[in-house]
C-alpha cells in the first residue's frame, strides 16, 4: 500500500520510468489503485483477518469451555432417541418447536435436541444437551449453523461475518473479499515491475526500504492463500454471492438437494425400498423400536419424534455412516423426514436423504460423490476457509496465513507513514494516472471496471467512492 506521492528525497526515484510496465501511466495507475485499496479497504480486511484467525484457532478452546454440555461421564447403553427427545421436551416446555436432533457422535458425548424459537437469528437454534445414558440435561445453549457452533465462537463468527451489525454489516466482509484479490495482484505487478530490466533500483537500506521489503516478501508468500480467501469468501457473500449463484445455475453447477414433498397417494411398501441393505446395517436391521405410522397420518413435531430410532435405522441402512448426523422431523403433513451428514472433515461426509415416514423408504437423496465438480470444489473451499477440512493442519495453515496477512497490512500502513507526502505537496490522483494511459488502455480499464462493478456490486460502489474522493482532492489542490 504505497502512495505514489512521496517526500522530495524519494520523489525522484518514484518518478523513474517503469520500462517494463508498459509506460509510467500504467505503473502510476496500479500504484495509486493499490494505495487506495489499502487506505479505504485495508481496515476492513484487517478486521476480517483478525476475526477469521481467531475463529479457526478456537475449536479446541470451545470444547473446553463447553465440556460440561458436550461431554458426559456416564457409562452404559444409550437410551432410544425418542426417550432423549422426550427428556429434552420435559425440560424446555411446550413453547418451542422441535427442529432437529443430532445423536451423540460417540460414547461419552451428549445428544443435541434442537428447537426453533421466535427471536433467534438465521441459522440459529436452541439446543438442549441430553446425556444419552441417563437422560440428564447437561446444558441449554444457542447454536449456530451446520457446524453447530456454540456461543463463544458464534460471537467471533458474527464479528468476522458482519461486525455484529446483522445483514447490514455483511457489507464489510464482502467489501474486503471483493478488493482483496485486486490488491494482491496489484502488489504482484508492482513487485515484478521493480525487478524489471532497466528499472532504476531503489535504495536497499534504511527503515523505509526494509519495511517495503518485508511487506513485499510477506505478500508474495501468502499470495495464493489471499486469492483463495477472497474467492471462497465471495461465494457466500450477500450480493456477489448472488451473482455467483446465478452463474452456477446457468452452467448447471448447483449443489444437489433433496425433495421433501411427498406423494400423498403413495401406499406403504413392505419392508421399505432399502430393505435389501439390511445385511449392511448390523443390528439396525432388527426391530427399530417404533413402527412406521400409517399412510395419510404423517406426524410432525414431537409426535414425529417418537419414530426417531426407526428413521436412524433406515438412515444407516441407506449408507449414511458419518458419526455426525442431523435428523429433522417433518414440518408439515405433506413432508418427509430429512437426514443429513454434517461431517465436513476429509473425507467429506455431507450426504442427505429424505425418508417417507409412512413406509420408511428413501424418497430422495443427494450424495456428495455425485455432486458436480464445481459444487464439490466450493464445498471443499468453504470448509478449508473455515479451517475444518483437514483438521488441525488446516487450522494452523489458515491461522498462519491470517496472521501473515495482518502483518502485511500493518507494514503497508507503515510504508505509507514513512513515505507520506510532504506538507503542501500536490496530490497525485487515480484519475490523473488513468488519463496518462494510452487510449486502448483507458478503454480496457473502463470496461474491466464496469464488468467487475456488475459482478461485484460493492466493488463498483466503492470504486465510485474512490473516484469521488480522488476528484475532490484534485479540485481542492487546483483551487488551493
Amino acid at each position: 500500500m504505497t502512495d505514489i506521492t512521496t517526500r522530495p528525497a524519494e520523489g525522484r526515484a518514484a518518478r523513474a520510468p517503469a520500462a517494463a510496465a508498459g509506460g509510467s501511466g500504467l505503473h502510476l495507475f496500479v500504484t495509486r489503485l493499490h494505495f487506495y485499496i489499502g487506505l479505504f479497504v485495508g481496515p476492513f480486511v484487517l478486521v476480517a483477518a483478525v476475526t477469521g484467525t481467531l475463529f479457526v484457532l478456537t475449536p479446541q478452546l470451545e470444547e473446553r469451555l463447553y465440556a460440561e454440555q458436550l461431554r458426559s461421564p456416564a457409562v452404559g447403553e444409550a437410551r432410544p432417541l425418542a426417550e432423549q427427545a422426550r427428556a429434552a421436551r420435559a425440560y424446555i416446555g411446550e413453547e418451542s418447536r422441535l427442529f432437529a436432533v443430532r445423536p451423540a457422535q460417540a460414547p461419552g458425548w451428549t445428544t443435541r435436541v434442537m428447537y426453533s424459537e421466535p427471536g433467534l437469528g438465521g441459522s440459529e437454534s436452541r439446543a438442549v444437551f441430553v446425556d444419552p445414558v441417563t437422560l440428564e440435561i447437561r446444558g441449554d445453549l444457542i447454536v449456530y449453523g451446520t457446524s453447530g457452533t456454540l456461543p463463544f465462537r458464534t460471537t467471533i463468527d458474527y464479528l468476522h461475518r458482519n461486525l455484529l451489525l446483522g445483514e447490514f454489516g455483511r457489507a464489510y466482509s464482502e467489501l474486503a473479499a471483493s478488493w482483496l484479490w485486486i490488491a494482491a495482484l496489484g502488489g504482484l505487478l508492482l513487485w515484478y515491475w521493480r525487478r524489471a530490466p532497466g528499472r532504476r533500483p531503489r535504495a536497499r537500506f534504511g527503515k523505509a526500504a526494509r519495511t517495503r521489503r518485508l511487506h513485499t516478501l510477506l505478500g508474495l508468500w501468502i499470495l495464493a492463500g489471499v486469492l483463495f480467501f477472497s474467492a471462497t469468501g465471495l461465494t457466500w457473500s450477500q450480493w456477489a454471492g448472488g451473482r455467483i449463484d446465478a452463474l452456477r445455475a446457468e452452467f448447471g453447477w448447483v449443489t444437489p438437494s433433496v425433495t421433501l414433498a411427498l406423494d400423498r397417494r403413495a401406499a406403504p411398501a413392505e419392508g421399505g425400498a432399502h430393505a435389501h441393505h439390511a445385511d449392511h446395517g448390523g443390528d439396525h436391521g432388527a426391530d427399530h423400536g417404533a413402527a412406521a405410522p400409517p399412510a395419510d397420518a404423517i406426524e410432525v413435531g414431537d409426535a414425529a419424534a417418537e419414530h426417531l430410532d426407526a428413521i436412524l435405522a433406515v438412515t444407516r441402512q441407506a449408507g449414511l455412516q458419518a458419526t455426525l448426523l442431523e435428523i429433522r422431523p417433518p414440518r408439515a403433513p405433506t413432508q418427509a423426514w430429512l437426514v443429513r451428514e454434517v461431517d465436513r472433515r476429509w473425507p467429506t461426509q455431507v450426504d442427505t436423504i429424505a425418508i417417507d415416514p409412512r413406509n420408511l423408504t428413501v424418497t430422495s437423496h443427494a450424495h456428495f460423490e455425485s455432486f458436480p465438480l464445481v459444487a464439490k470444489l466450493i464445498r471443499w473451499g468453504i470448509d478449508a476457509h473455515m479451517g475444518i477440512l483437514f483438521g488441525l493442519a488446516n487450522q494452523l495453515l489458515v491461522a498462519a496465513l491470517g496472521i501473515a496477512l495482518v502483518v502485511t497490512i500493518l507494514y503497508g500502513y507503515r510504508i505509507w507513514w514513512q513515505r507520506r507526502p510532504a506538507p503542501g505537496a500536490p496530490p497525485r490522483s487515480l484519475v490523473q494516472a488513468w488519463l496518462r494511459l494510452s487510449l486502448p488502455a483507458k478503454g480496457g480499464v473502463a470496461l474491466l471496471a464496469l464488468a467487475l462493478g456488475w459482478a461485484l456490486p460493492l466493488m463498483g460502489l466503492s470504486l465510485l467512492l474512490f473516484l469521488a474522493v480522488d476528484l475532490l482532492r484534485w479540485q481542492l489542490a487546483k483551487t488551493g
